[in-house]
């Protein structure tokens, strides 16, 4: 069962809301060059569970187009007084639209329910079914 979970950057500019059990719901890591050097910590919802509360006029937004794709996948969204990644969204027509949820901008989220179901995928090699061999610094 769903639960609305609030989210929000450092100085709290920008606040969300998601829609998600994270008690039985997937959480990612990915090992693409973008993620690994921001060390994303990753949960999806789809845009009807998202509410993006205030902010809007904060964020700033970052978009990479990965080796080989047409166009950017994932639009980054950062609060533009404090730096913190707060969401992100996305999609194509395998995935559907998305947000991506920062992990870590959750402010309400139980620590056991966010490890609980936590997950891998080697986006560095454009295989995002299955984990990467090697997962020690994700």
């Amino acid at each position: 069962m769903s639960n609305t979970h609030s989210a929000s950057c450092h100085c709290g500019a920008v606040t969300y809301e998601a829609d998600i059990d994270l008690s039985s719901e997937r959480t990612l890591r990915c090992n693409c060059s973008y993620c690994s050097k921001s060390r994303a910590w990753l949960a999806f919802v789809k845009p009807d569970q998202f509410r993006l509360l205030s902010g809007e006029e904060a964020l700033t937004e970052y978009q990479w187009t990965p080796p080989g794709k047409p166009h950017p996948f994932i639009h980054y969204k950062f609060c533009g007084t404090c730096g913190v990644r707060a969401f992100a969204h996305g999609g194509n027509a395998e995935t559907g639209l998305f947000y991506a949820i920062n992990v870590a901008a959750l402010d309400d989220a139980d620590p056991d329910d966010l490890v609980a179901h936590l997950g891998y995928v080697d986006g560095a090699r454009d295989n995002f079914k299955a984990p990467p061999e090697d997962v020690r610094l994700l």
